[in-house]
């Protein structure tokens, strides 16, 4: 079997296209907090927990290069993985993610962004949870119960099974509480004010 190598753009590769090319998708696929408080330029927010492949794909003209990107990467590759389950090959991961781009020095709008809450990253969310519950247990079954310990060792296998197939439980959990949802008509205006800059708003 013939393994099919994902395509990948670097954020400096990315950042000159944008300047310089029309006829393209930006998606980020991070929670609306994280998007607030940081995104490229003509990106067009979908959340991952809320995106609709068949939908999405109803508006999406074939042919044109969708750039993929997250905060780091990962969920950035599962949303490129079912995007790419339903028939479409043109997704590009961008690697690194939103993180990778800042890092390269390249600019990013909504930092200051008026009324943007400051919302940890998901991945942090879930460290903090997994962390915290792990102690818990290991506290309790010192203390309390020896079977206390079934929760770190779950916690643990939940690790492992994440970092096998890319799949975080927890993090998809976290994405969907109160804390890491932002009124889509909040946000609105702006993402279509950075999409039209682009002409990438797929629509």
């Amino acid at each position: 079997m013939i393994e099919v190598k994902r395509k990948t753009i670097s954020p400096l590769a990315l950042a000159e296209i944008l300047g310089t090319e029309d006829g393209f998708e930006l998606l980020d696929v991070r929670t609306p907090p994280e998007y607030a408080s940081a995104h490229v330029s003509g990106a067009r927010l979908v959340p991952l927990s809320e995106l609709q492949v068949e939908d999405f794909l109803t508006r999406h003209k074939r042919g044109t290069p969708i750039y993929v990107l997250c905060q780091s990467g990962a969920r950035a590759g599962k949303a490129v993985e079912q995007l790419e389950r339903a028939g479409c090959g043109d997704c590009v991961l961008v690697e690194g993610g939103t993180q990778g781009w800042i890092d390269a020095g390249l600019p990013v709008h909504g930092e200051d962004a008026a009324g943007a809450r400051k919302v940890l990253p998901i991945m942090r969310q879930v460290q903090i949870v997994v962390g915290s519950l792990a102690a818990t247990g290991a506290i309790l079954a010192l203390a309390v119960n020896p079977w206390f310990a079934v929760v770190p060792l779950f916690l643990g296998c939940g690790l492992l099974f994440a970092g096998i197939t890319g799949t975080c439980g927890m993090a998809l959990m976290l994405a969907r509480m109160p804390w890491n949802r932002l009124p889509w008509n909040r946000m609105s205006s702006n993402q279509g004010q950075d999409s039209c800059s682009h002409g990438c708003s797929g629509e």
